[in-house]
């Protein structure tokens, strides 16, 4: 999304020691490093040991950057031990929500700030649109798989999940890139290999192999953008 400035949407924040939530390889971690006045260390934890490599190696040449293996839901670090907690587009890979940011919550410091990022499913353009029925596609796949991940929420379960945290001096912000190209030769690639990939988990799984060649000829033919994503940030 290049038209995002992480520095317009995170404000002067200084992040101090950083925990990042169900990090994956790291894309949220870019978007704080970009975006930060300044940060001690970043700590990304995921359930998930394969990501540690792609994590280790996106930030090979930042030694204050680090990977942990980790359960979300048992977060291992001592009550209060972080100034800036965050989670990205993740929030719909829990069964509830609630545990974890409750875990969240316990391991930031009175004062710092939590960081809420998350995709939704409502009020997206036709191309962003496309972004929505793939990663709902996606989750389908997955779900098959054992793995918990729900279709995106509507914007407006987002705001009331974040509402009940009792955050001070919350602050929204939704994020699109309306220059992004629908389609990009690159990133169209990319998502036809992807879909590649679930059609052949999806095997025995006739209807939603269909859904996969549905999808590729609506990527072809609408093209895609990254659905808006909203941004809370909040005082503990």
């Amino acid at each position: 999304m290049t038209a995002i400035d992480p520095k317009a949407v995170l404000g002067d924040l200084s992040g101090g020691r950083v925990l990042d939530v169900a990090t994956g390889t790291g894309g949220f971690v870019r978007f704080l490093l970009d975006g930060l006045r300044d940060h001690a260390e970043i700590v990304g934890i995921d359930a998930n040991a394969e990501r540690a490599a792609a994590f280790s190696e996106a930030f090979a040449d930042r030694p204050d950057v680090r990977f942990e293996q980790m359960d979300a839901l048992h977060l291992v670090f001592p009550d209060g031990s972080f100034d800036t907690v965050c989670v990205s587009n993740s929030l719909h890979h829990f069964a509830d929500p609630t545990p974890a940011l409750a875990e969240m919550l316990r391991v930031l410091r009175p004062g710092g700030h939590l960081v809420v990022n998350e995709m939704y499913r409502d009020s997206q353009s036709e191309t962003q649109a496309t972004h929505v029925l793939l990663h709902h596609w996606w989750a389908a796949v997955n779900r098959l798989r054992g793995e918990v991940h729900r279709e995106t929420y509507e914007r407006r379960r987002i705001v009331e999940i974040v509402d009940g945290l009792g955050l001070a001096d919350l602050r929204i912000v939704d994020l699109a890139d309306p220059d992004e190209d629908p389609h990009d030769p690159e990133a169209t690639a990319e998502l036809e290999a992807a879909i590649d990939r679930y059609v052949v988990l999806a095997d025995g799984h006739p209807e939603l192999q269909a859904r996969g060649a549905t999808l590729r000829t609506r990527l072809r033919e609408v093209g895609v953008r990254g659905a808006t994503q909203l941004v809370a940030i909040g005082r503990a």
